[in-house]
């Protein structure tokens, strides 16, 4: 089966403005987007610039809007896409480097000043900071984050806001605000008890819709915002 697929193509080196460029790929039942976009570089275009690893879903680094949707290649079936033709772009709300390849690192930035680690001062015991199967529950849905920026690059007030935080970042500090092992919940309720934090999230539920992992992201800040609202 032969498709057709129109690409997003830009260097900012070389090129004044963004274009699509068209390619015509002879394709599987069981290939992936990502196989379709290696198969173009291999047999076409080595030019072609996008960022992958792993292939599994498991990395997130394949990140790109597919048809309009925000999602990782490597999930997707070209099968699932029945109209001609798919249309690849890089993820919206991030300077793009070159072609599907986007800068993440204010991406990164924004996750790492959230402080996503266990801060535990007291002494711990000879073994580990134990914790029962129930209070882990509250916070396993949220460990299941890979990174990949789906939702950042989906959230409407991404879009608007460049100081927002993003979903991944507010998610990541919901996961350690609710784990019963960390000390420091109120000085991470004051770093998220802003605009630009936990209060810039309007719940539009774009991040929940193509979080490739399908973890419900609006209602775990939700949760967070209720935590912050109980305590101030």
């Amino acid at each position: 089966m032969e498709r057709l697929f129109r690409i997003f193509r830009l260097d900012p080196q070389k090129d004044t403005s963004p274009r699509f460029q068209e390619y015509r790929v002879t394709i599987e039942p069981i290939d992936k987007i990502l196989d379709c976009l290696n198969r173009i570089r291999w047999q076409q275009d080595p030019s072609l610039t996008l960022r992958m690893s792993c292939a599994h879903g498991i990395c997130g680094s394949d990140g790109m809007r597919i048809n309009g949707v925000c999602t990782l290649a490597c999930q997707r079936l070209a099968k699932n896409y029945p109209e001609d033709p798919i249309i690849i772009e890089p993820l919206p709300n991030f300077r793009v480097v070159k072609d599907l390849v986007v800068d993440i690192e204010p991406f990164f930035e924004k996750y790492r000043a959230l402080k996503p680690y266990l801060i535990a001062e007291a002494p711990g015991s000879e073994t580990e900071r134990c914790q029962s199967p129930e209070e882990r529950e509250v916070f396993a849905e949220a460990i299941r984050c890979i990174l990949c920026a789906c939702c950042t690059a989906a959230c409407p007030v991404s879009a608007e806001n460049g100081q927002f935080m993003g979903p991944a970042a507010l998610l990541r500090a919901f996961r350690y605000l609710f784990d019963s092992r960390d000390e420091d919940a109120r000085a991470r309720m004051r770093m998220l008890d802003t605009d630009d934090a936990i209060w810039g999230c309007k719940s539009h539920g774009k991040c929940t819709e193509v979080c490739p992992k399908e973890i419900d992201v609006r209602q775990r800040l939700a949760q967070t915002k209720k935590k912050i609202y109980e305590v101030k």
